[in-house]
């Protein structure tokens, strides 16, 4: 009985599936009946069958015998499903009464890398299916990266018609530009087909600037601490202040905190956030200040006459301000003196403080010892319980009685000079102590908030 082309054609297209679904078992179904020519004899029998089997090059030398009707298979299977497949095929076969399948089942090798190479195969495939879908997204976030850019130059631009900051210039320019990064890689992910990714991206930031914020804590303290000592400007760059009981002249103020340098010439820095927090004085900020220093003369001065000399050296002295005007306060009576306090105002910008006072303080002891006024010290009362023995020098005593303890009249005469070469100059250390700080190295890098 012979076959027809048209038989085999269908029967070829109801053969089982190509091999890249072969590991698929709900997929390799057989045909449910292949018909032949009405009373098929046993050998065309098994000559269709044996075509079909090497055709789907999924068994090794398969034999088919048939007898009687009865379908013998033998040969190798490639897997357990395609001998079950086989034994179908042969089952719907017309004029095939049983099937008989003596097919053996190839093990794999151990050292068998078809799986592998099928997987690197389908790696493959899938690549170069993705390859466009990938090209789409990679434009997509290029062109909202290039969107960024133009959104942060934009932004510094107005925020720059509204402040000099550059500090707040920068924050407004990313707190706008980075919602419209954040938009272009969700949108760059929903186009590679990664739905979930870009969810998570979306519902994930806020997530992680919860934990950023606890986690880092104190450097989004001292950079909020910046921001607003760049704004509110409570100093600048040059000025005298003390801050947590450091007193230094500010350096620099950076995102992290604040470098000044001490009157000893020693750079400090102090955090952001304890700038704000605490209580700054601000010597600089203006440049009059009021220092005091306390004399005691003896109780049987004159008073008026001492505040009298004492101020007249004050007013004759070239850094006190005639406004406001110097005090002679009388401040207390001690044990063996009455204590006057004397107020006098100076310049700090240009004179120092310290050697100020030191030159007045020495320029009024003078005065009133010139002007014969008595400076004594503190009584003290010693007891000697057991006594102790006192010997008369009438020597001596005649020797002190006639000699008088006083200055001489060269000395008295001679002019008192306002400053001298200990002292050195009475002009402020400010520049002295900000050249120093230009031939130091500064401890932290970073750009001076506070440079206009």
């Amino acid at each position: 009985m012979s076959i027809s082309p048209t038989d085999f054609a269908g029967a070829q297209t109801e053969a089982p599936p190509s091999e890249e679904s072969a590991g698929e078992s709900d997929e390799q179904k057989p045909p449910e009946r292949i018909d032949i020519q009405p009373l098929a004899e046993d050998e065309e029998i098994g000559s269709r069958l044996k075509k079909i089997l090497v055709a789907t090059e999924w068994f090794v030398d398969p034999q088919v015998r048939v007898e009687e009707g009865v379908v013998f298979l033998t040969g190798e299977a490639k897997s357990p499903e395609h001998k079950e497949w086989a034994t179908k095929l042969s089952g719907n076969t017309q004029d095939v009464v049983a099937v008989a399948n003596r097919m053996k089942v190839t093990k794999p090798s151990t050292w068998d890398f078809t799986p592998a190479w099928q997987e690197i195969d389908n790696l493959r495939r899938n690549s170069i299916q993705t390859l466009p879908v990938l090209l789409v997204a990679l434009v997509v976030l290029l062109l909202f990266w290039f969107a960024t850019k133009f959104v942060a130059a934009l932004s510094r631009r107005i925020a720059a018609r509204r402040t000099s900051n550059s500090l707040l210039r920068e924050v407004v320019a990313k707190a706008v530009s980075i919602p419209v990064l954040l938009l272009g890689i969700y949108l760059a992910l929903r186009v590679s087909g990664l739905t979930r990714l870009a969810a998570t991206v979306l519902g994930g930031t806020g997530l992680l600037g919860i934990v950023l914020g606890i986690a880092f804590r104190d450097i989004a303290e001292n950079f909020l601490a910046s921001i607003l000592l760049s704004i509110q400007r409570p100093f600048r760059t040059g000025d005298l202040i003390i801050v947590e009981g450091r007193k230094g002249f500010v350096q620099s103020v950076t995102t992290r905190g604040t470098t000044i340098m001490t009157l000893d010439g020693n750079h400090v820095q102090i955090p952001n956030s304890t700038i704000y927090k605490s209580v700054i004085e601000n010597i600089t900020a203006n440049p009059n200040q009021r220092q005091t220093f306390v004399v005691g003369v003896d109780y049987e001065d004159s008073l008026e006459d001492v505040q009298a000399t004492i101020l007249s050296v004050l007013k004759e002295h070239p850094t006190v301000l005639a406004k406001p005007e110097p005090l002679v306060l009388v401040d207390e009576l001690a044990a063996s003196t009455v204590n006057l306090r004397i107020y006098f105002w100076l310049d700090i910008s240009k004179h120092d403080g310290l050697k100020v006072r030191s030159s007045l303080i020495r320029l009024v002891k003078k005065a009133l010892v010139d002007g014969g006024f008595t400076l004594p010290d503190e009584a003290r009362e010693v007891i000697f319980p057991k006594g102790i023995p006192i010997r008369m020098l009438e020597e001596r005593e005649t020797e002190n009685r006639d000699r008088k303890v006083s200055p001489s009249t060269d000395e008295r005469d001679q002019p008192e000079r306002t400053t001298t070469q200990s002292e050195g100059s009475l002009t402020s250390e400010a520049e002295e102590i900000e050249q120093q700080a230009k031939n130091s190295r500064l401890p932290e890098s970073g750009e001076n908030l506070l440079a206009d």
